[in-house]
């Protein structure tokens, strides 16, 4: 997800969102532990997104 796209979501999608990649990343790296998956960078990506949403629910949270 691109900063953009972050930055119009309202802080109860960024939430929602969170979870939802994290329930993601818990299954992939399930799979990955039973059979290597194709890409294991997807990992990686996709603990960079859950961070990205976690800073601007932050900021928003500092600003406030």
């Amino acid at each position: 997800m691109k900063k953009q796209d972050i930055t119009k979501l309202s802080n109860e999608d960024l939430k929602k969102e969170i979870s939802n990649l994290k329930s993601q990343l818990v299954n992939l790296k399930l799979t990955h532990k039973m059979a290597p998956i194709e890409n294991p960078l997807r990992i990686t990506g996709m603990r960079k997104s859950i961070a990205r949403l976690n800073t601007e629910l932050t900021k928003r949270s500092n600003q406030a």
